[in-house]
């Protein structure tokens, strides 16, 4: 499922930069126009059929992709779907899209949380790590995570139908006859050893710290920025004037009471600055745990609350910001992983300046 969000997040991203750098071309002629939202269900139809007619993990892997791409460009014209004049350009287009994806990663989130380790599960996940052994493609390192798996099921009573199908295979896996090659971690795996082997060696407590506080100071001036130049320019009523035409242009809203979502922002991303400079100054002064905790609520509500007032207005260049942001939410959380709950004095292999 994480391939499928990845790969719905670059589709949006890049469907749309594609069509603002080339002029959002049409594809046919005349009344004839080629929406990608058939390319989109085109490739969600060939996504649902790889695991329905092939059995490899690839396959999986694949049909993730493709509906990730699918969905992606889809969605993408939800503003044409939504609107009487099929107005592609709707402002209201760029949150739903957004929301549809926060709600597709918290959908991830809770199954992952959801899964209680149980015999007849990991008999599951056993099983479908056996392609390994039909594929020819079976590692040291699988084979002894496959019975390390089976360990707990063939001790337990409960199931003795599963205990002895996993002592079978328990058996089958130890066997010097059972064909082994050598380990080829797949591309995801790649990155996320390299990434381990950068973050252990080079990302030491120091330097993320050094870095957490650089990100935070920086996104929070940035986030004053917006609140500043509105305060500004509502004690100048020839800028205000401007700042509201503006906004009237882009049908951004239509009446005063939509000007209400403004004061909302500015609210809203000037409190979200001063506290991501707060939980910066409490870093500095020591308090590492309240800062980073007060920094990672910053950040959730940032992402989740935050921009989706902020795509309404400035449509899908928020996007710009929300990958940065995303980014310093995770680095607030290896942070939290990682060095939070040590010690602050003492020795630690990680805490290196």
């Amino acid at each position: 499922m994480l391939l499928m969000l990845l790969s719905f997040a670059f589709s949006v991203s890049v469907t749309r930069l594609f069509l603002y750098l080339t002029g959002f071309p049409k594809i046919g002629g005349g009344n004839l126009h080629i929406a990608h939202v058939l390319w989109g269900g085109l490739l969600l139809f060939i996504g649902c059929l790889f695991p329905l007619v092939l059995a490899n993990n690839w396959a999986h892997t694949w049909s993730a992709i493709l509906c990730g791409v699918g969905i992606g460009l889809f969605i993408d014209e939800v503003g044409k779907f939504i609107t009487a004049n099929n107005d592609y350009f709707y402002a209201s287009a760029a949150p739903i899209i957004y929301a549809f994806f926060l709600l597709s990663v918290l959908l991830f989130v809770q199954i992952k949380s959801w899964r209680k380790p149980s015999a007849r599960g990991e008999m599951y996940i056993v099983l479908n790590d056996l392609n390994e052994v039909l594929d020819q493609d079976l590692s040291p390192e699988e084979r002894d995570a496959l019975l390390k798996r089976l360990q707990p099921i063939v001790q337990q009573h409960s199931e003795p139908e599963l205990s002895r199908l996993a002592s079978a295979l328990t058996d089958f896996l130890a066997s010097p006859e059972t064909r082994t090659v050598e380990y080829n971690p797949s591309l995801i795996d790649k990155i996320q050893n390299a990434w381990f082997s950068f973050e252990i060696k080079w990302m030491t407590r120091a330097k993320l710290k050094r870095i957490l506080l650089v990100l935070l100071i920086a996104w929070g001036a940035w986030a004053l920025f917006y609140p500043i130049g509105y305060l500004l320019s509502s004690h100048d009523p020839n800028q205000l004037q401007t700042f509201i035409q503006a906004y009237l242009s882009d049908r951004l809203y239509r009446n005063a009471s939509g000007f209400n979502w403004v004061e909302a922002r500015v609210y809203m991303e000037g409190s979200l600055g001063l506290l991501a400079l707060l939980a910066a100054a409490l870093i500095i002064a020591k308090k590492e745990k309240l800062g980073v905790l007060l920094a990672y609520i910053d950040m959730l509500i940032t992402l989740t609350v935050v921009n989706l007032v902020i795509f309404y207005f400035d449509q899908f260049s928020t996007i710009f910001f929300a990958i940065p942001q995303f980014v310093l939410l995770i680095l607030i959380i290896r942070y939290r992983e990682r060095f939070i709950h040590l010690p602050t004095v003492g020795q630690n292999p990680n805490s290196g300046a």
